[in-house]
């Protein structure tokens, strides 16, 4: 007769133990290419994306603040050059002045691949130029660097030496450990737009949640396989119009997951970001797989899933692949 009570409060106990690891998920949200990219991504930004980026930006930063999310974004200074004197600084102090921390993420966005060590100091150097005044005017420093496409050194030597630049300069590096392909989304979205295709863009805008979601889900768990629990997670999008006009709903993505929201630097408390990040290669890899090579940890990543064909197909120019390539060294 006392079985029953025994093993309700089993039950009650197991129910409540598992709803705290639910809620013990989090996710720091990191935005790259401040401080917008434009629909049109065959020519560099200009002057004449100034509206376009400044309502894009403010999407995200109202939304942002409704989920209360602690944002670091990544800014291009070049791209704030040309966006213009008014118009680029402005839009980074908008983020600012709501709270949001910026990083470096250089001044042109190169490929380090194709760049010496002195030509990648540099850029690093002059991408501050905006960035480190609009910080301090905030009363804050910008701490963290991530480097454009991921490619963090492809050999040893320039790996090794920028690490160390990136250190004397007072900088952290931002890993990633989840990413949606946005970039290529976008890409394909801005020429629906202009073809007037609303349906095709209603189309993608659904896929492209359904995607990062299954994108969400599949690093989840390769970080957990590789760990035996899930570390933090670091998402990484871009500025860009798309996520202006999804952001709610991919927010909510996280929340339904019982994700909660914590800053980069709190993420990266957690012990799996002090493993020292010692992988060569030439291309971009999400962190799971870094961390399972580092580790020792055979994972395929031929799971990953793939964006939706019929979006490459769209039209007459297929994006490029990915830069953030999976489990290529």
């Amino acid at each position: 007769m006392r079985s029953i009570p025994i093993l309700a409060a089993a039950a009650l106990a197991v129910s409540v133990c598992s709803a705290i690891v639910a809620q013990t998920r989090t996710v720091a949200l990191t935005i790259d290419d401040l401080p917008f990219v434009p629909a049109d991504d065959t020519r560099p930004i200009s002057p004449l994306d100034g509206k376009a980026a400044s309502a894009a930006n403010r999407k995200l930063l109202r939304a942002l603040a409704r989920h209360k999310v602690p944002v670091t974004g990544f800014v291009i200074q070049k791209s704030v050059e040309n966006l213009g004197p008014a118009s680029g600084p402005a839009i980074l102090r908008m983020w600012t002045q709501q709270g949001f921390d910026l990083g470096n993420h250089t001044y042109s966005h190169p490929d380090f691949n194709d760049l010496t060590v002195e030509q990648f100091e540099d850029q690093i150097a002059r991408g501050e130029a905006t960035l480190v005044p609009t910080m301090a005017a905030a009363g804050r420093k910008a701490e963290f660097f991530r480097f454009p496409f991921n490619h963090t050194g492809d050999t040893a030597e320039k790996h090794n030496l920028v690490a160390g630049f990136l250190a004397q300069r007072g900088y952290r590096l931002a890993p990633c450990t989840i990413e949606n392909s946005d970039w290529m989304f976008d890409a394909v979205y801005g020429r629906m737009l202009a073809r007037g295709d609303r349906a095709s863009a209603a189309r993608l805008r659904a896929d492209y949640l359904a995607f990062t979601a299954s994108q969400i889900d599949y690093f989840s768990k390769l970080n957990a396989q590789v760990w035996g629990y899930e570390p933090p997670q670091i998402m990484l999008i871009h500025d860009n119009r798309l996520n202006a006009e999804t952001i709610e709903d991919m927010l909510s993505l996280f929340e339904k997951r019982g994700f909660r929201w914590v800053t980069l630097s709190q993420a990266e408390l957690d012990p799996a970001y002090g493993l020292p990040e010692t992988v060569v290669t030439r291309y971009g890899p999400m962190w799971g797989y870094r961390w399972a090579r580092e580790r020792g940890v055979k994972v395929d990543g031929s799971l990953e899933p793939d964006p939706p064909k019929w979006i490459g197909d769209y039209g007459k120019r297929t994006p490029a692949p990915p830069p953030h390539s999976r489990s290529k060294f």
